[in-house]
């Protein structure tokens, strides 16, 4: 087996860990819960990033970590969708866990100013399934896409209070879509159509770190945006006696850029509050377009940006153990008018908890959070009619992890 094919298959088992319930948020095809002291917090953390995986949320962050860390953890979700529709038929999504692996390496040395780290997380994706006798089957069955970042960072302590970080990311993508094709009009159950195919982008990854005050902290992070091109397969299925078939499908997803700016208050040594104000540039996705030979075929999007306004709180208890609590509110992204119930965006109310311990060698973290949303009515889905209704939502999620410092 040569080198490639090492690579290769070392990316495909991370990935297969890495098909991850993006729906417990509500900003398109993005995931934002890399840690679970930020998510404890709300995901407010952009200006404490103090562990190791501030290699995601603010990279000049990792120069606050003291000789080198290893930070491994794993987020369980489970995605709560329900739909009404407008004639009262009812369909809900598989329920089960599902597991999205986080790594992160950060080390500082002693005698420069800098600092280096490594992440291996999934910032966007998605995994849905409908089944395949919802009211609207032949719009949307089952969809994964899965976004794998590999990032190398190298952060600059500039002054004291004042630091600076920035990496490339190596983003590898891997999409699946099923969904039905309407043969009632033939007196005939419906067939099935697959797409699958996969891609690389490349982007980066910075941020700045700034401590004006020794109760105040100011924080900015900004990954740029990624277009990824699939290369694969798209295969229909027909009842017995039809032709199926397979045929090359090459697609293209734009994956947005987005920063995040906030502020932590630390009245004292044993509190740190703060709020985060987090933007998606999702006006710059407009569809997904899917071209097999002799056709082509566009799912519209029409995204429009959004934020999430994110507060933690922090309380240390003493002997290295803290407890954290936290509040997001996620803008929805998607008009009615496109509305892909694969992609079901809505707007989110979400809830969070966590504690942790930190000690010589080895740091811990535990945290549970929801996503709730009492109904979005979509009306006059002009891309996808089938999918009007009413989507309820209530995820659950909790995501643990562990740093051995040396």
């Amino acid at each position: 087996m040569n080198s490639t094919q090492n690579t290769r298959y070392a990316i495909a088992l991370f990935a297969a860990l890495a098909l991850c319930p993006l729906a417990a948020h509500a900003l398109g095809y993005r995931f934002p819960n890399q840690d679970p002291e930020a998510i404890a917090r709300g995901n407010a953390f952009v200006a404490t990033a103090d562990n190791p995986s501030a290699v995601y949320y603010n990279p000049a962050g990792i120069t606050q970590v003291e000789g080198q860390n290893i930070r491994a953890g794993v987020y369980l979700g489970s995605c709560g969708y329900d739909y009404v529709s407008p004639t009262g038929a009812k369909a809900s999504v598989d329920s089960s866990l599902q597991a999205v692996p986080q790594f992160y390496y950060a080390a500082s040395l002693e005698d420069l100013p800098l600092s280096f780290g490594l992440g291996m997380y999934a910032p966007y994706g998605f995994s849905l399934d409908w089944g395949q006798n919802s009211p609207f089957s032949t719009v949307a069955q089952k969809g994964e896409l899965l976004y794998l970042c590999i990032n190398p960072i190298i952060a600059w302590k500039i002054l004291p209070n004042l630091s600076v970080g920035i990496g490339p990311t190596f983003n590898y993508s891997d999409a699946n879509f099923q969904q039905g094709i309407d043969l009632s009009g033939y007196g005939l159950p419906d067939g099935e159509s697959k797409l699958n195919g996969d891609g690389w982008a490349y982007g980066f990854n910075a941020g700045v770190r700034w401590q004006p005050h020794e109760k105040w902290v100011l924080g900015v992070n900004y990954r740029s945006a990624t277009t990824v091109d699939y290369s694969g397969t798209s295969q229909v299925l027909l009842p017995a006696g039809l032709p199926s078939g397979t045929s090359a499908v090459v697609a293209t997803i734009r994956f947005p850029q987005f920063a995040v700016a906030g502020i932590s208050f630390r009245p004292t040594e044993d509190w740190n509050l703060e709020f985060d104000l987090d933007w998606a540039d999702w006006n710059s996705v407009h569809q997904i377009t899917i071209n097999t030979p002799g056709s082509s075929n566009v799912w519209p999007l029409n995204y429009h940006s959004s934020f999430m306004y994110e507060f933690g709180i922090t309380r240390q208890l003493g002997k290295g153990y803290f407890v954290s609590t936290g509040f997001i509110y996620s803008e929805n992204s998607s008009p009615d008018s496109d509305f892909n119930p694969i992609i079901p965006d809505t707007n989110l109310y979400l809830g969070s908890l966590g504690f942790g311990y930190r000690g010589k060698h080895w740091d811990w973290a535990a945290a549970y959070h929801f996503g709730y949303n009492p109904g979005r009515t979509v009306n006059n889905d002009i891309a996808f009619p089938e999918a009007d209704g009413t989507y309820h939502v209530f995820n659950n999620a909790f995501n643990v992890a562990v740093t051995f410092k040396f």
